[in-house]
């Protein structure tokens, strides 16, 4: 049965890295041959579940929904630009910045969703091809979102799993190193982009035209109320451990307050919640559970330490670069779901945390090494194809891999100064 539930897992994967079929399906009908097969009973399917994840993910997913309309994430977006005044170099630094910023206080995928609009907007301006501004974006999406507990998918995943750790553990330890891989990177990118990013002086000036505040939609006091939730939210994940709320508390608080403000219909504001990820996480819960219910991550954690000979440095190193390999081909979000428990072995009856801050800084900068990595590298490019500018998968692992190498070099480099 363990070799059953160990081919489930691998071709489920196999077939989602390959782009074979929605992923949410394979991973429910992966899910539901392991139960059916009898890996794990039903019970053991619900106790599987990370479901203050999921409330997390739903929470987050109704504040930022409800608060697009009012246009103040556009109306942020072009202030920024207009800042640039139309030199390239400062472009790119002003986007990273606002993706990355925007992907620690929301999450990765939902910047993304965001920001590129703008991007494709000022490279019409300027006549410039938006594909050197829009991967700069989706690069520093997952960087950025590496600070926070709520930035990238994975983060959640390990918060979700590990109570020692809260919102402010997570900036300590992970936002110093992410804001600094993303100075470099975006350095890089300003390198491997110069010659596509050549702008008329004359073109440049169009963006004095832009008018931010024409982004602005509804009634002042009713954005003002929105805009205090949004922040009342991101204070109270600092504050939540001296609150004695979970994270998935003020999510859902979060989102609460947020439809009480708005006069968005209950019906209608549930389409903010991309239903379709909170079951593809579901079904991946139950999947690992089957795993972990055979043994199998168990003797996972037990290669690694022979592997490793019990060294904490080499453990550390192995999952930041293990967990980046992996989601380069697989997408970091399954396999952080699967590397958790074996983590969870590696570490013992003890706690370590630098084994934890090992696997978000690989799973999350590995998400950036192809085009398959990470969902906001999937969602970004499809707003470029949309928009008639199609990235192969070659071209962005040519962006992307030297990028992945360079954050995980500076992560190992920060683990071993800072954390071993």
């Amino acid at each position: 049965m363990e070799l059953f539930v160990a081919c489930i897992f691998l071709v489920a994967l196999a077939m989602i890295a390959l782009d074979w079929g929605d992923k949410t399906k394979i991973a429910l009908a992966a899910a539901s041959v392991v139960v059916v097969a009898g890996a794990i009973d039903a019970d053991g399917a619900v106790e599987a579940v990370d479901w203050p994840t999921l409330g997390l993910l739903a929470g987050m997913m109704i504040v930022v929904g409800l608060a697009q309309p009012t246009g103040l994430f556009d109306w942020l977006g072009l202030h920024v630009v207009r800042a640039s005044r139309g030199r390239p170099v400062v472009l790119l630094f002003l986007l990273a910045a606002l993706t990355g910023g925007l992907s620690a206080l929301l999450d990765n995928l939902t910047a993304i969703l965001l920001v590129v609009p703008v991007a494709l907007t000022v490279a019409d301006r300027l006549d410039v091809s938006p594909i050197p501004l829009v991967l700069t974006q989706v690069i520093a999406s997952n960087v950025g979102g590496t600070a926070t507990l709520i930035g990238d998918p994975p983060n959640i995943l390990i918060a979700g799993h590990v109570e020692e750790l809260s919102f402010l553990d997570f900036i300590v330890n992970l936002a110093p190193v992410a804001i600094f891989t993303l100075v470099v990177v975006t350095s890089l990118l300003a390198l491997l982009f110069r010659n596509s990013l050549r702008v008329d002086p004359a073109r440049a000036a169009r963006l004095d035209d832009l008018d931010p505040s024409a982004e602005l939609r509804g009634e002042p006091r009713r954005r003002m109320l929105v805009f205090a939730v949004l922040l009342g939210t991101v204070l109270a994940f600092f504050l939540h451990t001296a609150l004695h709320l979970e994270p998935v508390v003020v999510a859902l608080v979060g989102a609460t307050a947020m439809l009480l403000v708005t006069d968005i219909e209950i019906e209608d504001a549930l389409h903010s919640v991309e239903w379709a990820t909170l079951f593809f996480f579901l079904a991946l819960f139950v999947v690992v559970g089957a795993l972990e219910e055979q043994g199998t991550i168990a003797r996972v954690a037990e290669q690694i330490g022979d592997l490793t000979g019990g060294s904490r440095t080499a453990e550390s190193l192995v999952i930041l670069w293990g967990a980046a390999t992996g989601s380069a081909f697989v997408d970091n979000i399954p396999f952080t779901a699967a590397m958790i428990p074996v983590v969870d072995e590696i570490q013992g009856d003890g706690f370590d945390d630098t084994l934890w801050w090992s696997l978000s800084l690989g799973a999350c900068f590995g998400g950036n090494a192809t085009l398959i990595a990470a969902a906001a590298n999937v969602a970004g490019t499809g707003l470029l194809k949309r928009a008639g500018h199609p990235v192969s998968f070659g071209r962005f692992l040519a962006v992307g891999l030297p990028v992945t190498v360079l954050s995980l070099v500076i992560a190992t480099g920060y683990l071993l100064l800072f954390q071993l």
